[in-house]
């Protein structure tokens, strides 16, 4: 599987590749701080995944995910947020799942 990381919060991103660089058969393409850097990702790359943090600077995520299918098809999308009351606006809006970032 073909994994892009898109995150704006460094310690976000180290934390996911480590979990994922220990998982077979899992390749990380890329990651991405902002809506136009993952867009071009997913031009150049067109992964399997993408880990989407919901406020990612840039693109309203509403706007997002139709441009990301509109190259990848069949692109799959997690959204991750701190607020984990915008699991169901994430997964109305086409993200696949969602996982809270919010500590217990």
């Amino acid at each position: 599987m073909r994994v892009i990381v898109a995150d704006d919060q460094t310690k976000v991103r180290s934390a996911l590749r480590l979990l994922l660089e220990h998982q077979p058969h899992v390749e990380i393409l890329g990651e991405a701080v902002d809506t136009t850097g993952l867009l071009d990702w997913a031009k150049a790359a067109c992964p399997d995944l993408v880990l989407l943090d919901w406020e990612l600077p840039g693109l309203p995520a509403a706007a997002l995910l139709p441009l990301l299918h509109d190259h990848c098809p069949a692109l799959r999308v997690i959204a991750l947020s701190s607020r984990p009351e915008v699991r169901q606006a994430a997964l109305d809006t086409g993200a696949d799942a969602f996982v809270s970032k919010r500590l217990a």
